[in-house]
């Protein structure tokens, strides 16, 4: 009988060895610093206007690597300005990476951290509970979404939570990415445990239409080489695929069917492109930056 499949996040060692083999295959970063070199010095042109203090969120803000490439984007609009950074992150080995890299910065003097061990529901129900209501000039949520369960209400309430010059900036998978074709059409055969769902950059828009809110949408073009996962036994192809399907050990786990299915699906020119001999996936995001 076949092992059951089990959810990658329920082995976070695992896990954490698949998504940093997603992030050496892929040019998410890359594309990500791109957008932020490029673009965000014009969304946050005026955030801290007038202030002594700039107050940034972050949600899910992970082991930092992107919160630093922002934060040194406000720190050069507003040079000397304090800056009050608050990150939301429920992993405590994600926070510890996270303030290993701020220890190895030199130039984040003006700049106060506080991490809150917690999921971004946990904090807004404390938020909630203490019955207080503070008030962020920047707010970021990227790549996070995917392990809120009730994402209308996260968003309506950080929203919510804006300052009248701030922006909410969230970063996700692109309605044209190789995720969202993969995950619409096998999602009930992946174990979920973790990951609420699979949302994409049509899903926000429409939340953010219904509920009224004014927005802009980039296009971060983006690919994962997922050539190593059509060798048989390769280690980092084997790793890549449980973090394309949050399955742990999918290679070995997954019924033959399922497998075949989605080794298939993988090749076919709605997931991927193949180049130079490289089977390259579409990894495409969407930044979608929303105003008071």
């Amino acid at each position: 009988m076949a092992t059951p499949m089990k959810g990658l996040v329920s082995n976070h060692a695992r896990y954490v060895q698949s998504f940093n083999v997603f992030l050496a295959k892929s040019t998410e970063h890359q594309s990500m610093g791109e957008f932020l070199e490029t673009q965000l010095p014009a969304v946050i042109a005026s955030i801290g206007n007038g202030k002594s203090t700039i107050n940034i969120l972050s949600v899910g803000g992970g082991a930092g690597e992107i919160d630093l490439l922002i934060l040194s984007k406000v720190q050069a609009r507003y040079p000397g300005v304090s800056i009050n950074n608050e990150v939301i992150e429920p992993s405590g080995g994600q926070i510890t990476m996270y303030k290993e890299h701020v220890a190895k910065m030199s130039d984040l003097e003006n700049v106060k951290f506080t991490w809150h061990k917690e999921t971004s529901y946990e904090f807004e129900s404390q938020m909630n509970t203490e019955k207080k209501s503070k008030k962020w000039d920047f707010i970021h949520m990227i790549q996070v979404l995917y392990y809120v369960k009730d994402i209308p209400a996260t968003i309506q309430y950080f929203h919510s939570s804006l300052e009248t010059q701030a922006r909410l900036l969230i970063i996700v998978g692109s309605e044209n990415s190789g995720w969202k074709r993969l995950w619409r059409k096998y999602e009930t055969s992946f174990p979920l445990e973790g990951l609420c769902t699979y949302i994409s950059s049509d899903d926000i828009k429409r939340i953010l239409d219904s509920a009224g809110m004014n927005y802009q949408v980039q296009e971060l073009p983006s690919h994962l080489d997922i050539t190593s996962c059509f060798t048989e036994g390769n280690k980092d192809g084997e790793l890549l695929l449980d973090f394309l399907t949050t399955t742990c050990d999918f290679s070995k786990t997954a019924p033959p069917e399922l497998k075949r299915q989605v080794m298939e699906e993988l090749r076919k020119p709605a997931c991927s492109e193949e180049r130079d001999g490289k089977v390259l996936f579409n990894n495409n995001m969407s930044a979608i930056v929303i105003e008071p």
